[in-house]
């Protein structure tokens, strides 16, 4: 489930089940004012089980600005949003931002076999799902898979392939770790919702299979 732009992650079905994008999301006319206080409770309860990776589309993810500075500039056009990679980190945010019961849209993004079950043991029923029907059209043209697997985790495709290829380099050089790559990768992705612990996961791999076939 989840918003269209977290929809289209790609790659190893394995290397999803540790992929989950979380979202607050305020509902225009509603409850879109004066969110600032509402968005600091569901910050806490992100922290608190473990949330790897968030921000505020208006300031940038935590991996590049401080914790302090994004919640400064939270307004009322803020969206907040972030990562896990465990299912048990779902079902004990969802359990509990709804015993908080906030009275905001809070939206789950990750393989349905994982996301489903989460919802379930959380006491949370969704409202409705969305579906990615995968990619249509000139696929020749599109980078390879693994590139994709990387690139698709920002979901405004602020990570240009080429970059991600530069960034494999390094690491394969020994210039880079490839936690220090993820992370240099992840400074694009203002929305928070790039997973780098699964990309660092990914250029191991790659970089393992390239000196393989050396």
């Amino acid at each position: 489930t989840g918003m269209t732009h977290s929809l289209h992650r790609s790659g190893d079905i394995e290397s999803q089940k540790m992929d989950y994008v979380w979202f607050m999301y305020q509902t225009k006319g509603v409850n879109d004012v004066g969110i600032k206080p509402k968005a600091l409770e569901f910050i806490a309860v992100a922290e608190a089980v473990g949330s790897e990776n968030w921000g505020d589309v208006k300031t940038g993810p935590k991996l590049k600005y401080s914790i302090e500075e994004i919640k400064e500039n939270i307004s009322d056009k803020s969206r907040i949003r972030g990562i896990f990679t465990k299912k048990e980190q779902v079902v004990e945010f969802l359990k509990q931002i709804k015993e908080k019961d906030l009275g905001m849209s809070v939206i789950i993004s990750g393989v349905l076999s994982e996301v489903i079950p989460a919802c379930k043991e959380a006491g949370v029923t969704p409202h409705s799902i969305n579906y990615s029907l995968g990619v249509w059209g000139k696929k020749d043209t599109l980078p390879d898979e693994t590139t994709l697997a990387v690139t698709t985790m920002c979901g405004h495709h602020m990570i240009p392939p080429k970059f991600v290829n530069y960034v494999m380099r390094r690491v394969k050089k020994g210039k880079a770790t490839p936690e220090e790559g993820a992370k240099m990768l992840a400074e694009f992705c203002y929305c928070g919702i790039f997973n780098h612990v699964r990309c660092a996961d990914i250029i191991k791999e790659q970089t393992k299979l390239e000196e393989k076939e050396a």
